[in-house]
């Protein structure tokens, strides 16, 4: 992986250069990540004239879920370990002769970006913006895999559920063991706070667990998601618990069950990031719900759970080949009940068979 790493921050540099600085200061820790292939508690990389080096605040742990250093960058541990790795990283550009430094604005916050300016006050400070962020949409084979074995987990997880007794039991509960089963079967933990919506519940957008019980006749609303080996995929399903649907849980279902395939099947490569969300919004809107639908359609996924590009309707720019995205519409009627349907899938021109499709747990409206 070294090589790849290499070629990432060779990338970001020839970025830099154009803006006219050698040098650059990358301190938020999803990109140190992508950088440096670790992102130690407090770290920053520091992009330097003769040598790039990951500045910590003290030895990086072996740990494989923190991911491990490419071996080919200088590591330099603080010698107290309360300093700043930030500041320490300006000194240490400062001293290789750097004339200035571009650093994430938008992750610094102001009191370090006026410590960054009095350790090194010679340096002229740039703004490096969301360069790293853009450099992480467009994912490689490797980070694919990755994102593929993390939704082979929650497939896992959420399956080995629904085999199980569901009425009786907390959405709290539910939650609990779906996360324990994410570990179980290899994820280094949740990507999110896993949500289990019942009844009423699940007419509630982004709602968080309590101790209502599961019963018949309910909406079981479940979206979870796993982190593996720093890599993040998500999925949501809907079910009803009993032997069968009412007719408004059906057509509500059949409905977001057609946004999502207008979704997914709009997801070419060169499709603009709006024109996807639109495709599965004009299902749900042109059937009266567009009062109860969420702010976008989908996100992009990888290192964090909510990354480049976003789904939306005012959304700008276009699709890669490569790209992993969300497809999630839902609807959500207060105090009734709600769908939500949520893929992982990854952007494939059609020669190769269109939206690779990561999570792969039935749509079908089950019974439990």
């Amino acid at each position: 992986m070294s090589e790849v790493y290499a070629a990432r921050r060779e990338r970001l540099r020839e970025r830099c250069s154009a803006g006219g600085s050698a040098t650059a200061l990358v301190s938020r820790p999803a990109n140190v990540r992508y950088l440096a292939g670790a992102a130690p508690r407090g770290a920053v990389l520091l992009l330097g004239i003769g040598h790039d080096m990951l500045v910590c605040a003290g030895p990086p742990d072996d740990q494989i879920a923190d991911g491990r250093p490419d071996e080919t960058l200088r590591v330099h541990a603080l010698p107290v370990p309360a300093g700043d790795t930030a500041v320490a990283a300006a000194d240490l550009a400062a001293s290789q002769g750097a004339e200035s430094l571009a650093l994430e604005e938008h992750h610094l916050t102001v009191a370090r970006h006026r410590a960054l300016r009095s350790v090194a006050p010679r340096l002229r400070l740039s703004d490096l913006g969301s360069a790293v962020e853009q450099l992480r949409v467009v994912k490689d084979e490797e980070e694919i895999a990755l994102l593929r074995i993390g939704a082979e987990i929650v497939d896992q997880a959420l399956s080995e559920l629904l085999e199980s007794i569901l009425v009786g039991r907390t959405e709290r509960h539910l939650a609990l063991e779906l996360e324990r089963r994410l570990v179980d079967h290899g994820a280094d933990g949740p990507a999110f706070a896993t949500s289990v919506a019942t009844g009423p519940n699940s007419g509630r957008r982004c709602h968080r667990p309590t101790d209502r019980r599961v019963e018949e006749g309910d909406f079981l609303s479940v979206c979870l998601g796993a982190a593996y080996r720093g890599y993040r995929c998500e999925i949501g399903r809907t079910f009803v618990i009993g032997t069968s649907p009412a007719d408004w849980q059906i057509e509500l279902y059949d409905l977001v069950f057609a946004a999502q395939r207008a979704g997914r099947q709009a997801l070419t490569p060169g499709a603009a990031n709006r024109e996807v969300d639109r495709a599965a919004r004009q299902v749900l809107d042109s059937a009266g719900y567009g009062g109860c639908l969420p702010p976008l359609t989908g996100h992009g996924v990888g290192l964090e759970i909510d990354e480049d590009p976003q789904l939306a309707p005012t959304a700008m720019g276009k699709l890669d080949t490569c790209v992993p995205v969300t497809i999630e519409p839902g609807v959500h009627l207060p105090g009734r009940g709600g769908v939500r349907i949520d893929d992982t899938l990854v952007v494939r021109p059609e020669a190769d068979g269109g939206p690779e499709l990561l999570t792969i747990t039935t749509k079908e409206l089950l019974a439990l």
